[in-house]
């Protein structure tokens, strides 16, 4: 009995028992992605995930049936409708991503919908140990390389710093000068200019080591000109 279970889960051919199994796994590999990235307060969580994964399985599911059940074809045609997932998942991806003020986030989780969709075909098409190894992989790389790199201070964090000043500003050298004086990349700014109240409000797009003190920095900035305000906010991809 247990032996032709594990017959029909590993056919080549569609068939229920093999369906349900394929569903079932995909599903619960989305559950194990999709919690990480709730866990982050990303807005794609584990429903999101768990129904990307089996989508996906579903549709490699339908290309391998459809011409293995009408047209004959022992194997189907994998790529027919499966193919059609790589660039519909990119929908759902772009919605993840948030523009503001220059900064970009949710590149990861992005990608992640994206690969997650690759594994539900994996799962889809028969490839049961690939699928689970790559979702190991993938927490592998969102946890212990996350973990790892703030442990180590590894590289430069993106950081946004929104000033207003009670003045119209025609010079930023101050400001350069301030960012380079505390070791900080200062990548790009942006100006507005509010000439009915007389105020500029900029917004630094900054890179510096996760250990650096901002509150020096911050307190350095407010000197240059009368500040109003003073925003400090993570632009970090999480």
């Amino acid at each position: 009995m247990i032996n032709s279970i594990i017959d029909l889960i590993n056919s080549h051919e569609v068939n229920l028992t093999n369906s349900m199994f394929r569903m079932i796994l995909s599903m619960m590999l989305g559950v194990i992605i999709g919690a990480e990235r709730k866990r982050k307060g990303q807005i794609a969580g584990i429903r999101t995930f768990s129904l990307i994964t089996m989508g996906a399985c579903l549709a490699m599911l339908l290309s391998i049936y459809v011409p293995q059940e009408y047209m004959g074809l022992k194997n189907g045609d994998p790529g027919r409708i499966a193919a059609q997932v790589i660039t519909g998942i990119g929908f759902l991806g772009g919605g993840a991503i948030i523009r503001a003020k220059g900064s970009v986030k949710g590149l990861t989780t992005a990608a992640g919908i994206w690969i997650s969709a690759i594994i539900g075909m994996a799962v889809g098409i028969g490839m049961y140990v690939v699928a689970v190894g790559a979702t190991m992989l993938i927490l592998m790389v969102l946890v212990i390389f996350d973990w790892y790199e703030h442990w180590q201070s590894v590289g430069q964090e993106s950081r946004a710093i929104i000033v207003t000043l009670e003045e119209i500003v025609d010079d930023m050298t101050p400001f350069i000068s301030t960012f380079q004086d505390h070791k900080v990349h200062l990548s790009t700014y942006f100006i507005s200019y509010d000439y009915t109240k007389g105020l500029t409000e900029i917004n630094f797009l900054i890179l510096a080591h996760p250990r650096i003190d901002f509150i020096r920095v911050l307190g350095a900035l407010s000197k240059v000109a009368p500040t109003a305000s003073i925003t400090l906010s993570s632009q970090a991809e999480i």
